[in-house]
């Protein structure tokens, strides 16, 4: 695309720049990152709290930029670029981003899935049924994102967090593989920083809100504005009447449907819920009519997770035979009460359950642990840690609360402390369980020997709830970033566990 085309598409009709008569050029990407700027890209310089990009220009026209983009050239700073002036750089470079990959989201029919709890199983439940209705389905989620072909990818290390060129350019993706649906986690995060923006939602789904993440918006009201965004931007809306916030979010959209999984009002309703050792069932109240429904997964709490995945794939042509079919086929998330492989019930001395988990909130430590009780013969097992920086310091002392209170023992952990001591956030967690009356923890700092021992205290029968990093695949420490696989770790724990049982 040329630039003056692409000015064009942002409702730019003139660039503004320090050097006149310069050529139109060709621009091939857009970026506003300096380090992944190259031949034919056009530069986003936006102004963040540490850094102005406009003191990088220079580097990127060394790199073949082609192009500036900004708010305005700081007083006295000329670019040797042709130079855009627009009034919002970050809802320009996701402009820039749709523009350049000619609008995907336009061919596809994407579900959005928002909420503080429950995204990512949502969101993998909302493809798997997609699919099952013969609809070839994208997935972006922060597991990682898949195309029709079923294989999960992950972007490079230097894309943590998809931004608005990486989501366009996945969903182009997609659309060459042949999809014609998507399905996107969209994060209170990726709404604020504009990495959605551009996203045409034909469905967007709300789970739930509870505290989190007030690091970055400040308050839970702010967090909320900025999830609601998704509600306000689909064409429907499929919301939690279990949630007192739904309450505010009803009439965001031009049309919604409601689910409950908790005997409220709703157009999706769940009966006669049931949870065993191999998953959930129960019986179905749908606008498709009434049907049985079982679902491998354990945790009651996803009864909630299910209705809203039926009812945003109904929403998208799915009958109730495929939408019971798909159910029963899900084989999970990876990190999402994930089930890690032991001797069996007909071991002689089998050995005991182990499950990896990515809760890392109050509220959701406590959902895993409710859930884990009611299916444990023996002893709960937890090991929890939290995140250290700026990421919201006041969970810690009620997740060490938490661990304690419903657990038989709890572990207190690392997780990614980077730049806070790590001591401090131990003993911030210690307090918590201290000041509710609990003397039931240890402490292990280092969170591989953390696992190995609690590994090697669970008996038969016992269950051991590994909580707070899921899928992730790094662990930040304040000494720099380490490769990391939870699951992988505890499997090594468990082999050891089994070998010393056998002799």
């Amino acid at each position: 695309m040329r630039l003056q085309e692409l000015a064009a598409a942002l409702n730019l009709p003139s660039t503004e720049t320090s050097s006149a008569d310069l050529p139109d050029p060709q621009v091939r990407g857009v970026t506003h990152n300096a380090d992944w700027a190259g031949p034919g890209d056009m530069f986003v310089a936006i102004r963040g709290a540490r850094f102005d990009g406009h003191s990088f220009i220079q580097k990127v026209r060394l790199a073949g930029a082609v192009a500036v983009l900004g708010e305005g050239l700081p007083d006295g700073m000329t670019s040797p670029l042709p130079y855009l002036h627009v009034p919002d750089a970050r809802a320009a470079l996701a402009d820039a981003a749709a523009a350049l990959e000619r609008h995907p989201s336009r061919e596809l029919s994407v579900v959005g899935v928002t909420g503080t709890d429950g995204k990512t199983t949502t969101a993998w439940l909302t493809r798997h049924l997609l699919r099952a209705a013969d609809l070839q389905t994208g997935l972006l989620s922060t597991v990682g994102y898949e195309l029709p072909d079923g294989e999960l990818r992950h972007f490079p290390a230097h894309f943590t967090t998809p931004e608005a060129p990486q989501v366009q350019r996945t969903l182009r993706e997609m659309v060459t593989a042949g999809a014609a649906a998507a399905v996107l986690e969209a994060s209170s995060h990726a709404l604020a920083l504009e990495r959605v923006r551009g996203v045409e939602w034909a469905v967007a789904v709300w789970t739930h809100l509870s505290r989190e993440h007030l690091d970055f918006h400040g308050t839970v009201e702010n967090y909320f504005a900025e999830k609601r965004k998704l509600i306000e931007r689909a064409r429907h809306a499929v919301l939690n009447a279990d949630d007192p916030w739904t309450a505010r979010l009803t009439g965001l959209a031009p049309q919604q449907t409601t689910y409950s999984a908790e005997g409220h009002q709703a157009d999706w309703t769940a009966h006669d819920i049931e949870e065993g050792a191999n998953g959930l069932s129960w019986r179905v109240a749908s606008p498709l009519g009434e049907f049985q429904a079982l679902l491998p997964m354990i945790g009651r709490f996803n009864v909630a997770n299910a209705l809203a995945g039926m009812a945003a794939a109904a929403q998208l042509g799915a009958t109730a035979e495929q939408l019971t079919a798909g159910l029963a086929s899900f084989r999970g998330v990876p990190g999402r009460m994930e089930l890690l492989p032991g001797d069996g019930p007909a071991s002689k001395s089998p050995a005991p359950r182990v499950i990896v988990d990515f809760a890392h909130t109050p509220p959701s430590l406590e959902k895993a642990l409710r859930t884990l009780r009611t299916t444990t013969p023996g002893r709960l097992w937890v090991l929890i840690g939290s995140a250290g920086g700026p990421r919201d310091p006041g969970k810690r002392a009620p997740l060490g609360e938490v661990a304690s209170q419903l657990a038989d023992h709890a572990v207190f952990t690392e997780e990614d402390c980077r730049d806070t001591p790590l001591d401090e956030i131990l003993r911030e967690m210690e307090r918590g369980a201290r000041e509710a009356g609990r003397r039931n923890f240890t402490t292990v700092p280092d969170r591989a020997e953390a696992i190995a021992d609690v590994i090697r205290r669970a008996q038969p029968g016992d269950t051991v709830l590994l909580a707070g990093k899921g899928p992730e695949d790094t662990l930040e420490r304040a000494d720099g970033t380490i490769p990391w696989d939870e699951g992988a770790v505890a499997r090594a724990a468990l082999a050891a566990w089994q070998r010393a049982a056998r002799r």
